[in-house]
């Protein structure tokens, strides 16, 4: 081959670039990092400045010789990995492992796949940058020198086959004591006053919602006050308008981008981060790892001619915003649209709608601030100094938020776009009615994916290229996290409520403390978190932590050896590992519950070889339970304890087969025969009957046919991994792309006759 050879990272990447330089260049991919420290060795030598033993591992051996063979045959190799310091470490490894010159190699980078990035890139090149690939470097030391000294103590001390991460035991601690301060949280009641008003002079159907700017602590002050209320004039007495402004949201860093994918589209972290790397790869965004909020001129300039085409100049106002995040020197550009002028694009409909959030965000980031108005009414009455609060906010020039309105992790407080009637102080507010809600106050949320990347990044932990490795370690890699719903507590409360000069009452049954998609840790996470912090507290501490990523910057600037930052971390480091191996403490997890009212067992709550669980009794009469996923052991109870040794359950027999409902590691299930039936959330395994059994299990078993014909003797059936053919027999794979709810049996024919049915492939001795 002569001429020249690009690698890049990716093959869709690779794709992507051929288009823009043509025949005149060769673009290939390494799929990645084309070398590693060994998988089960430590890799590195201590002794002799932490050199690292890198090697190829076997999946990546033929991509390393094609590499050879084609880079052999070029005159000009361009190494055209990612901008940051993962992508300077691929070029520095391809460069040693190829074993390019430095005469006839160059190195490239662009933050976004155009052809005008590609080919300025390619006017422009550099050397590779030493100082980045020593940042990277030493990260993955310093990462594989925790994780290969820590996990044979956990495995000695709690239990085999645990790890532990530098980063991912700091975020797996936010996350523990998070959920303490939830468990030791006390709830109080309190009582929230809302009333509504008829302001005087206005239409009679018209009703001003107000509230009490102040909170009753019982049922019984609450009761008072109400009372007081019956037969008082109420009017206004303050009114304050402020005429305000509201500007847009900074363009997208890698972390306001995870953050706002979750809120809006309920995307978790990894997904965000797999669909954008898609958009990058096919040239529709800039590079999705990035912690800076600037935009290049161009699409400054652009931005500004869309806006005034579009929405007018009065719309119009360009901003560069500045980057506050740490470490942000070596990102170039904010996350945004390649071509401002592509409002959508082609592509799945995931990708279409994170591509439109982005859009979105760029182009409101450079409008006009919106015109609001803030108004606050205050009503009274002579019998007491409480004042009933009415808040409204009212648009006046929509500007940015005509396109685009930032969301939050807490609920709204003030109502957006309510239109007062006009009022002026002295007028009369006749009271319609009064509720007296009883209320609760709220513990501290649990962290959300999204909010942990938010509370790391201002903790100055980790970088925008690892904050979805670390959460998806801790979720799927170790399990001592998982992602799921809090059901709360159900509490009945008693409400009153004032209306024609009585005062009534009614009592209903609220939850509180409830949650949806929460990172809840788990016993094995919570006992690792507390084994850490216990003998590691300043290796695993935040802002150790935080230190630490400051000087893999500094090393990233030049401004550090990376051996001395790796030194200066692992001698106290090690000393503590020998101290902790040499003493002869194990963790050890026991609550005692209380005693099963039946039996006059004791019920206690233990952590074992296998993970939590609860016994009943001692001795020969010993009986265990395992927890439920999302149970802990300090904070289960005593009821919740009882009611996992009532399973596994006979329900009943059908078809002369008895009916079991148990609970495996997934969940409850129905075991039936030989079948195992999952059971939907909504189905309690200990209060589900027969006849719901029954119906889960037949609903397994019967086939879900799209269309049929007993005469051709055809079915397109949904299965479970996807609708195929059954004929005659045998199952046919529909082709990729075709909808199955748009075949007839003319073309189901035609498929048959074209394909081979599908069916087990036999082993070639």
């Amino acid at each position: 081959m002569e001429g020249n050879l690009v690698i890049v990272e990716s093959p869709a990447k690779a794709g992507t670039i051929q288009k823009f330089l043509g025949k005149d260049y060769v673009v290939k991919s390494s799929f990645g990092h084309i070398r590693d420290l060994h998988d089960n060795e430590l890799s590195i030598d201590v002794n002799d400045g932490f050199k690292p033993e890198y090697v190829i591992p076997s999946d990546k051996k033929k991509v390393v010789s094609e590499l050879k063979k084609a880079a052999k045959e070029a005159e000009t190799v361009w190494l055209a990995s990612d901008e940051d310091r993962e992508g300077e470490a691929i070029s520095w490894h391809l460069f040693e492992t190829l074993g390019l010159k430095k005469e006839n190699t160059k190195r490239i980078v662009f933050h976004e796949i155009t052809k005008n990035a590609i080919l300025n890139a390619i006017e422009h090149p550099r050397e590779i940058d030493l100082n980045l690939v020593n940042a990277q470097q030493a990260r993955r030391i310093l990462d594989r020198l925790v994780g290969f000294e820590i996990s044979p103590i956990l495995w000695r001390k709690i239990q085999p086959k645990l790890s532990a991460g530098r980063v991912q035991s700091v975020a797996l601690r936010l996350v523990v004591d998070r959920e303490r301060e939830i468990l030791n949280y006390k709830k109080e009641r309190y009582y929230r006053v809302e009333a509504l008003f008829h302001p005087e002079g206005t239409a009679s159907n018209v009703a001003v919602k107000a509230l009490l700017d102040k909170k009753f602590q019982t049922l019984e002050e609450a009761q008072a006050f109400l009372g007081n209320c019956i037969g008082a004039d109420f009017q206004v007495c303050a009114i304050d308008k402020k005429e305000g402004s509201r500007t847009p949201a900074a363009p997208f860093t890698t972390s306001t981008l995870q953050q706002e994918a979750a809120r809006k589209l309920r995307f978790s972290v990894s997904q965000t981060m797999s669909i954008a790397q898609k958009l990058y790869e096919h040239g529709l965004i800039t590079y999705m790892r990035t912690d800076s909020t600037n935009l290049s001129s161009l699409a400054l300039g652009t931005s500004k001619k869309f806006i005034c085409e579009n929405f007018g100049e009065e719309y119009s106002k360009t901003r560069q915003y500045k980057t506050k995040s740490k470490g942000a020197q070596e990102a170039h550009e904010a996350i945004r649209p390649t071509y401002i002028e592509n409002t959508s694009i082609e592509g799945t409909a995931q990708e279409q709608r994170l591509y439109e959030l982005i859009w979105k965000r760029t182009v409101a980031s450079q409008m006009a601030d919106a015109k609001v108005m803030k108004t606050d009414i205050k009503a009274g009455t002579g019998r007491f100094d409480e004042k009933f609060n009415v808040q409204a906010t009212q648009v006046l020039f929509d500007g940015f938020l005509k396109l685009y309105m930032e969301s939050t992790d807490e609920p709204q407080q003030e109502e957006e776009g309510v239109i007062l009637p006009e009022m002026h102080i002295g007028d009369k507010m006749e009271q319609l009615e009064m509720a007296a809600d009883c209320r609760f106050t709220n513990a501290p949320s649990r962290y959300s994916e999204a909010t942990l990347v938010k509370k790391l990044e201002e903790l100055g932990i980790g970088r925008p290229s690892t904050y979805a490795p670390t959460i998806s370690t801790l979720t799927k890699g170790r399990g001592y996290i998982i992602k799921g719903d809090k059901p709360g507590e159900k509490v009945t409360v008693t409400n009153l409520k004032l209306k024609n000069g009585k005062i009534t009452s009614s009592t209903k049954t609220e939850v509180t403390g409830a949650e949806k998609g929460r990172l809840l840790p788990q016993e094995i996470g919570m006992i690792v978190s507390d084994f850490l912090v216990d003998h590691f507290k300043d290796i695993f501490d935040y802002g150790f932590t935080a230190s630490i990523e400051e000087e893999f910057d500094q090393v990233a600037e030049g401004e550090r050896e990376w051996n001395n930052v790796i030194g200066n971390f692992y001698e106290p480091f090690h000393k503590i590992v020998d101290e902790t191996l040499k003493n002869k403490e194990y963790s050890h997890v026991e609550r005692e519950l209380g005693t099963d009212p039946e039996s006059g067992l004791t019920i206690t709550a233990k952590f074992g070889q296998y993970g939590p669980y609860v016994q009943k009794g001692d001795g020969d009469r010993k009986q265990y339970a395992s927890l439920a996923p999302g149970q802990l052991i300090e904070s289960i109870t005593l009821e919740e304890a009882l009611k996992l040794f009532v399973l596994p359950r006979i329900v009943g027999q059908h078809e002369g087969t008895d009916v079991i409902c148990t609970k495996g590691k997934y969940g409850p299930y129905i075991k039936f025969g030989t079948q195992n039936v999952s059971m939907p959330k909504t189905y309690d395994p200990i209060t589900i009957s027969l006849e719901q059994c029954i119906e889960l299990i037949n609903k397994k078993n019967a086939p879900n046919i799209i269309l049929a014909s007993e005469e051709e003797d055809i079915q397109v059936i949904e299965g479970a991994y996807g609708p195929y053919i059954k004929h005659a027999g045998h199952n046919y794979k529909i082709p990729r792309g075709t909808d199955a709810g748009s075949l007839d049996i003319e073309k189901c024919k035609e498929i048959i006759t074209t394909t081979q049915p599908t069916g087990r492939k036999k082993r070639r001795s």
